[in-house]
């Protein structure tokens, strides 16, 4: 059975990681996605190690489910295609500054003028309406000015960035669950919109969920951030052959805690007797608790741990995650052979559908591959399509 968006098309115009994400999930649930790349291609193709040119690792793991379309939108003739090409989609993302976006015709207006029906998507670092707007924006800009390299502190109280590029992909994420809804308000109202994610907005309010705190009143003075989460006894804890993870957060978890680590009285000492009362102590707790952990392996906790259903598990470094016997039991690795670049190994979107189960399994497009026979499609003629690859 197709999936959910089985029949959607969307035009791709995004590069690096949180567009490509986006577009990626999308094609996972079953949209079909034109990515149109410039002549030098998506930056990602250079990223990585790679048996052939512009077929790097972190390309291919963020573009697959997608057909590859080369324009050079400095010139009218592609532009123009591509306004041709949007008129028979459901959706177009981008991820470019919204001057960009205009400077290469495809502003929410020309191509609302071409389709009116569409979705017109797009991420760029902060309120396209903003003084900001047009300042650029990668990942490491947006956790600082998020406010996640700060909590992301280091021992010695330095700023420090996540090893990944988590704000591209939480945006990503975002962005495609937005496109989703605006296809969902079309179905009702038979309108396209324009919707747009700025970074800093999202992640900022992702960030502070948990950290507004006396800011919730109004009153940011009297402290900011979860002391739960800020304190530096939070950490994996060390075993006597390794780490574990460990969280207790109800009465219950810890009082089933406390019993299976050999201390069960202390479920009834006033320091730590309720949620208000632990996390006024969560210092002392958490550095006790480090201090006991270290005195048995890994295993034997977490057989402890899992007799006394409180939530823990293992440590995983990229390899032992790479290995490890769930994922590898759930078939969350997937083997595909791609025409050029060999046996690759690829990691399907992870939710489940009972009813609409995605099966597409594009293998990520050479750069142009599908440049003649989606201007074909579009009516254009061997001359014209000459014409806009010269």
């Amino acid at each position: 059975m197709p999936g959910p968006l089985a029949g959607v098309r969307i035009i791709d115009l995004t590069v690096a990681v949180l567009g490509p994400v986006a577009t990626q999930i999308l094609g996972d649930l079953g949209a079909e996605v034109i990515k149109v790349e410039a002549p030098e291609g998506d930056m990602m193709r250079s990223i990585g190690p790679a048996r052939n040119p512009g077929m790097a690792a972190y390309f291919l793991n963020i573009n697959r489910n997608k057909k590859s379309v080369v324009l050079d939108l400095k010139k009218p003739a592609a532009q123009a295609a591509l306004l041709r090409l949007a008129a028979t989609a459901d959706v177009l993302v981008h991820n470019m500054r919204p001057g960009a976006a205009r400077r290469n015709g495809i502003s929410y207006d020309a191509v609302r003028q071409a389709n009116p029906r569409i979705v017109y998507a797009s991420a760029s670092g902060w309120r396209a309406d903003h003084p900001h707007g047009e300042r650029a924006a990668f990942d490491d800009v947006i956790q600082g000015e998020s406010g996640f390299a700060a909590l992301n502190k280091d021992a010695d109280g330095a700023p420090r960035y996540a090893p990944m590029v988590i704000c591209d992909k939480i945006c990503g994420y975002v962005l495609a669950s937005m496109v989703g809804m605006a296809l969902y308000a079309r179905e009702k109202t038979g309108k396209g919109q324009e919707i747009h994610v700025p970074m800093v907005d999202t992640m900022a309010a992702f960030n502070l969920v948990d950290h507004l705190w006396h800011g919730v009143f109004g009153e940011p003075e009297k402290g900011l951030g979860y002391p739960r989460m800020l304190t530096p006894h939070r950490r994996p804890y060390a075993t006597t052959d390794g780490h574990i993870c460990l969280l207790a957060t109800t009465d219950r978890q810890w009082r089933n805690l406390f019993a299976a680590v050999g201390h069960p009285e202390l479920a009834d000492d006033p320091r730590f007797n309720s949620i208000a009362a632990r996390t006024a102590n969560i210092d002392g707790l958490y550095e006790w608790l480090a201090g006991v952990l270290k005195t048995r392996s890994t295993a034997d906790w977490k057989q402890r741990l899992d007799a006394a259903d409180v939530p823990n598990g293992k440590v995983n470094d990229l390899m032992g995650v790479v290995q490890d016997p769930y994922l590898r039991e759930a078939g969350f690795f997937q083997s595909l052979d791609h025409p050029t670049e060999g046996r690759l190994t690829t990691m399907p979107f992870p939710v489940g559908f009972s009813e609409t189960k995605p099966d597409r399994n594009l293998p990520p497009a050479r750069l142009g591959e599908h440049t003649d026979a989606v201007l074909r499609e579009l009516g254009l003629s061997a001359g014209e399509i000459a014409a806009i690859r010269d």
